[in-house]
């Protein structure tokens, strides 16, 4: 079969087709965008949801308190 272009080194002719060669660490990264969206909506659903650190504050006791005296 003859082939009218040479092929880069580290690349791999498919089909008719140039592809790069798999590498060792082929998995995929997060890319700059991605990482900042994830950040955002971490912050957007800190600031809606909450992250539930702190508790609801308990109303005001209608009970008199302990130093007024019961007899007023």
């Amino acid at each position: 079969m003859p082939q009218g272009k040479q092929v880069p080194e580290g690349f791999v002719r498919v089909r008719s087709h140039i592809r790069r060669k798999p590498t060792v660490g082929g998995g995929r990264r997060l890319s700059g965008w991605t990482i900042a969206a994830l950040v955002a909506g971490a912050w957007l659903w800190g600031q809606v949801f909450g992250f539930g650190g702190s508790e609801e504050e308990k109303p005001a006791s209608s009970e008199t308190s302990v130093s007024e005296p019961a007899d007023r």
